[in-house]
C-alpha cells in the first residue's frame, strides 16, 4: 500500500505505509493478549453497604483479605508476617496510604489485624473497599429493593 504525493520539482514520490501498518498489528496483537493477564485472578466478594464511589489512585497499595483467611499484600501472601511486611515497604513508609479489601466472610479479627498492622506502619490514611449497593444486578437484590 503506497501513497503517492507531488513534491515541488514536479515528479511523484511514494510513502510506503506497510511497516508502520505491520508495526500497529503486532502492537495490537501484543496488546490483546496482555491486558486479561493484568486482571488479578484473586476473586474477593466485598460487602455491599450503601455508599458513593471514592476515587482510587491507579498504584494503590491494597491488603486484600480472603474468605479463607488469607492476607495478601499486592500479590504477595503476608498471612504470617504483615507487620512485618507494611513496616518494611517504602511506599507505605513514604505514602501513608493504604487500601483494604475484604471478603465480605472474612473474620473480623483478620481484618482488625490488618487495620492495627497498617496503623503500626504509619499508615494516616486507612481506606476499606466496599461494592456500592447499586451495582448489583437487578436480579440479585432482595425484594422490595429499590432500584
Amino acid at each position: 500500500m503506497a501513497l503517492s504525493s507531488a513534491n515541488r520539482g514536479g515528479g511523484f514520490r511514494e510513502i510506503n505505509v506497510t511497516p508502520l501498518v505491520d508495526v500497529m498489528l503486532v502492537l495490537l496483537i501484543v496488546f490483546m493478549v496482555t491486558a486479561p493477564l493484568l486482571t488479578s485472578g484473586l476473586h474477593i466478594d466485598l460487602p455491599e453497604v450503601q455508599a458513593t464511589n471514592t476515587p482510587v489512585k491507579d498504584a494503590k497499595l491494597v491488603v486484600s483479605i480472603t474468605k479463607d483467611e488469607h492476607i495478601l499484600f499486592g500479590e504477595d501472601d503476608v498471612t504470617k508476617n504483615i507487620e512485618t511486611a507494611l513496616l518494611d515497604n517504602p511506599r507505605v513508609q513514604k505514602e501513608h496510604e493504604l487500601y483494604i479489601r475484604a471478603d465480605k466472610e472474612a473474620h473480623y479479627g483478620v481484618v482488625a489485624r490488618a487495620v492495627a498492622a497498617a496503623r503500626v506502619a504509619g499508615v494516616t490514611s486507612l481506606n476499606l473497599l466496599v461494592e456500592p449497593e447499586d451495582t448489583r444486578p437487578e436480579d440479585t437484590r432482595p425484594e422490595g429493593a429499590g432500584p
